[in-house]
């Protein structure tokens, strides 16, 4: 999934992953991961979620990671939000209040970036990577994110081979094997949502699950 891909995508407006509205297992299961309010939340692969103002809207500090510049300058352009912006290194920062976006590969992200967070959320992440490709970026998430850190991970799965990705599938077999070595990992819902996406209704695919997980990092 080459760089190239996302910003044709982008650059085309071919966004069919971006959602209108705030994720409902982040309402839903935010709370229950009891994080303080006071916590910087980090947010990989963000693009112009809506889910980055309603962490806000909690209280906390998010930091954003997006390789593409429209989907960074729309998220401020649409929420009608002031933003300042600065180079660091090889990466551009996006600045407002409460929220900053770091536009750029995630995978040249320093961990210094996001040593003083203490919560994220994927949404997005993790589904956007073909099974290659996502075993790095498992590897990248928990090298970013510091022990004992708490986050909310929401994923699809579904027959693979009925649908090219993105989003690809991501069975709870592939989280035991590739994120259980570094995440401590408890299932807090999976919910049938084929007939709420028509995009695979309309491929014949015969299920869609979307599950909700809470992830720890462990020591």
């Amino acid at each position: 999934m080459e760089a190239s891909f996302w910003h044709s995508k982008w650059q085309q407006q071919q966004i069919g992953f971006h959602q209108p509205q705030v994720n409902e297992f982040l309402v839903k299961y935010w709370p229950q991961l009891a994080v303080d309010s006071a916590v910087e939340v980090f947010v990989p692969l963000c693009g112009k979620s809506l889910d980055m103002c309603y962490l806000a809207e909690q209280g906390h500090n998010v930091v954003g990671c997006e390789l593409n510049q429209i989907a960074v300058e729309d998220f401020f352009k649409e929420n009608n939000l002031p933003v300042t912006q600065q180079a660091d290194g090889e990466h551009q920062i996006y600045t407002t209040e409460q929220i900053s976006l770091i536009q750029g590969d995630i995978f040249t992200v320093s961990e210094s970036a996001t040593q003083n967070v203490g919560a994220f959320y994927d949404r997005a992440a993790l589904i956007a990577w073909p099974d290659d490709m996502r075993q790095r970026y498992a590897k990248k998430l928990a090298a970013l994110i510091p022990a004992g850190v708490r986050g909310l991970l929401v994923t699809l799965d579904y027959a693979q081979e009925m649908l090219n990705g993105p989003p690809f599938a991501v069975s709870p077999e592939w989280i035991t094997e590739h994120l259980a070595p570094y995440f401590e990992v408890e299932l807090l819902e999976c919910a049938d949502v084929l007939a709420e996406n028509q995009r695979f209704v309309k491929k014949n695919v015969p299920w869609l699950n979307e599950a909700a997980y809470r992830l720890t990092r462990k020591a």
